[in-house]
């Protein structure tokens, strides 16, 4: 079968043939219809040997979804044709934070040698996936998966992180999101789908800031020298609420410390590998710095449910396995608007 993995460090993803994989005990196998890039796999790939951990070859892909086309033994609940995306962020399934479907945060994963698909394990860019545990499928139902799949990560992150926020997300609240890519363009409309808070969105390209006032943005601001400026004028002095920089670099998280407001939640959703120093004199009184990672089970569940009421979709660009590296060097160039998907 087709796949996009990536085999040797530093050379970026590749397009190969590989043996189709079969279900195994306690496993499902999908047959892929659709499958999302995203910066974390670039993330990856740009690591050092030194850093490298996720094994070579790696099968990209951990945003997925499939038609499921074969049981493994003992698998109950799943039936054969049914259609499905794939909650990523795999746990142990026995812990406190498994039991309560955050898997995300299950501390036991790493130790057990239990990894993501794509981060890891084989993932979803290739023509079949074989799927751990039948709890990690939600059911996509009518949804279309090309336009449903980024959702999984995309859509779940900016969720999780703003769920986790709820509280400072009040009417009359303000809430910057910093980045309209894939996951910022999403939480945009997440943030105007469960909650009163006026949005900002703030990205550097026209184009993002074009598609971020499509998908609900209310004001929206250049990210330059005057970007802190220009929040505190549209916030009356006061800063935001709630700050959720889906960058990550150290120039985003500057500015989200600069637009905070007192006892406000900053949200740093980007990997870009920058820090914030957090304490008095450093980060406004009461403010709480959280690093969100993916989201839980059942959150993935109202995401799908947002995306079929409509309230919620993805900006995709579709790619066939051809266009996969492609697509991954428009990735890589900040040129997808939105999310990019590959469709078998």
């Amino acid at each position: 079968m087709k796949a996009v993995q990536y085999r040797e460090i530093g050379k970026g993803p590749e397009v190969v043939e590989i043996e189709e994989p079969h279900a195994g005990p306690g496993q499902v196998r999908l047959k892929v219809t659709a499958a999302g890039l995203c910066h974390s796999d670039w993330f990856v790939m740009d690591l050092p040997e030194v850093q490298y951990t996720y094994g070579l070859p790696l099968t990209l892909g951990h945003e997925g979804a499939g038609i499921v086309d074969e049981l493994g033994e003992g698998v109950e609940g799943v039936k054969i044709g049914a259609a499905y995306a794939i909650y990523g962020p795999w746990g142990c399934g026995r812990c406190h934070a498994c039991a309560q479907g955050a898997e995300n945060y299950c501390p036991y994963a790493a130790e057990m040698g239990i990894t993501p698909p794509g981060l890891g394990s084989p993932g979803a860019m290739a023509e079949y996936v074989i799927v751990d545990d039948p709890r990690h499928l939600a059911p996509l139902g009518d949804l279309d998966p090309v336009e449903t799949v980024s959702l999984t990560d995309a859509g779940l992150t900016p969720y999780h992180a703003i769920v986790s926020a709820k509280e400072k997300l009040y009417p009359g609240a303000t809430a910057v999101v910093i980045g309209v890519g894939g996951l910022g363009h999403v939480g945009v409309q997440i943030l105007r789908a469960i909650t009163q808070a006026t949005v900002i969105a703030v990205d550097l390209g026209e184009d993002k800031l074009a598609l971020a006032r499509e998908v609900g943005a209310h004001h929206t601001v250049n990210s330059n020298e005057h970007a802190a400026e220009r929040i505190r004028e549209l916030t009356d002095g006061l800063g935001a609420t709630a700050v959720f920089d889906f960058v990550g670099v150290q120039p985003t998280i500057d500015l989200a410390r600069a637009v905070a407001g007192i006892d406000s939640f900053i949200h740093i959703v980007g990997i870009g590998g920058g820090i914030m120093p957090a304490g008095f004199f450093s980060t406004p009184m009461g403010a709480a710095v959280r690093a969100p990672y993916w989201g839980t089970r059942s959150e993935l569940i109202e995401v799908l449910d947002l995306a079929r009421s409509g309230a919620v979709g993805v900006h995709v660009e579709r790619y066939g396995f051809d266009g996969a590296v492609e697509a991954y060097a428009k990735l890589h160039k900040g040129q997808v608007r939105g999310r990019a998907v590959v469709v078998p």
